[in-house]
């Protein structure tokens, strides 16, 4: 038998996968699991989405379509920036794959050479580093800590630069902390990227999943269009995980080389998915809004409940759907306080470390469960504190 490829061996895997899989397991045993692992919303797509999905299917719209996607939907993709984000962007500048990984990957295929240096946040998605290292890449983490409310500190990455770093990956509303980046870190970015000839990937899944103000992309600022590519779709904000479906905004010369590659992987996204997609976009039931409204009331009500559990610290998220919970305190690993909590307790969450080594301390909850359920697991977690409240001391 031949050898697996070495650049598989480079590749990881994802924390919330895992911790899934062994809360299955135990509800297969009977055990009743409140599921706070995945970043999957518990809501479902507007049913005017799932209309002109039928529509769509049963009108034969599930021929190949263009490589890129198909017109309309990039032509709403670039409308829906300029509304929601006050960004220019023509349809020419839009790839639409199956998915944001899949998205996120032709990108860095397009852009990253083997040897290049790749700038991330740690904590961050963990695909970030894992890909990066498969392009034969070298990740370098800039680190998002709690006393700076886990934004970034310009003067680390602009020491971290080297004539061999190529880009900067980021995600604002971070995850796992929740952080939107202030303007003065974007623009700080900006000014670094723009001086040392770098590209810019801003992931933007959780762009519409704000608690408060209105949304700051790095594309806007000056110099950063023709060097920032924008990674965004429908699984978080449309609620839309399963439909895999999701986009990238660039310079026409990236775009071009990304059609190549789709050209030489998966050819296209199913149609009748995007034609849908068009109409998530138009949101004409306000599904959104009233969506993020939800999620607002549940990290109200649950990060309050948090802080109150002993040895546990909790900064509230200024965005996305998590909780990035600080455990030192507790006096154990975070690896041993997810145990309990999943074997003793019923509550499925990831160790802070699935997303970097600045996340040993922590551990992350999704925010996707119920009102009903998150007080229901936030009394199960005080219970199962009695295996180290006696060490707390606050």
């Amino acid at each position: 038998m031949g050898k697996i490829a070495s650049r598989v061996s480079q590749l990881n895997g994802e924390g919330a996968l895992a911790v899934n899989v062994r809360a299955r397991e135990l509800e297969r045993q009977g055990r009743s699991i409140i599921h706070l692992e995945l970043g999957e919303p518990d809501f479902h797509p507007a049913a005017p989405v799932v209309d002109a999905l039928r529509e769509a299917a049963a009108a034969g719209r599930d021929r190949y379509c263009a490589t890129r996607g198909i017109m309309p939907l990039r032509e709403a993709v670039a409308e829906y920036l300029g509304r929601t984000r006050r960004l220019p962007v023509t349809p020419q500048e839009v790839l639409i794959a199956p998915g944001c990984k899949m998205a996120l990957s032709l990108a860095m295929m397009a852009l990253i050479e083997p040897g290049d240096e790749i700038l991330y946040p740690d904590p961050s998605f963990p695909i970030y580093p894992s890909f990066t290292r498969g392009l034969g890449a070298v990740p370098v983490p800039f680190h998002l800590i709690e006393k700076n409310r886990f934004q970034p500190d310009l003067a680390e990455i602009a020491a971290r630069i080297t004539p061999r770093t190529r880009m900067i990956i980021f995600n604002s509303p971070n995850n796992p902390t929740g952080t939107v980046y202030t303007k003065e870190v974007l623009a700080g970015i900006a000014r670094l990227a723009v001086q040392h000839d770098l590209w810019v990937i801003s992931d933007e899944i959780y762009a519409r999943i704000l608690f408060s103000g209105a949304y700051g992309s790095i594309r806007a600022l000056a110099g950063m269009a023709e060097r920032t590519v924008i990674i965004d779709g429908f699984s978080k904000s449309f609620a839309m995980t399963g439909w895999r479906l999701g986009y990238a905004v660039a310079p026409v010369e990236v775009i071009d080389a990304m059609d190549l590659l789709v050209l030489n992987t998966f050819t296209c996204a199913a149609e009748f998915t995007q034609v849908a997609a068009v109409e998530a976009l138009r949101d004409s039931t306000g599904a959104v809004e009233a969506m993020v409204g939800e999620y607002r009331r549940r990290r109200d009500l649950f990060v309050a409940g948090l802080n109150r559990v002993p040895g546990f610290r909790c900064v509230s998220p200024e965005g996305a759907f998590y909780a990035w919970v600080n455990i030192e305190d507790t006096g154990l690993s975070a690896e041993k306080v997810a145990t309990l909590l999943l074997e003793e307790g019923g509550v499925a969450g990831i160790a802070g470390a699935a997303f970097g080594a600045e996340g040993a301390k922590y551990l992350r909850f999704s925010l996707v469960s119920a009102s009903h359920l998150l007080e229901e697991a936030l009394a199960r977690i005080e219970r199962v504190s009695a295996h180290w409240r006696a060490a707390v001391t606050r």
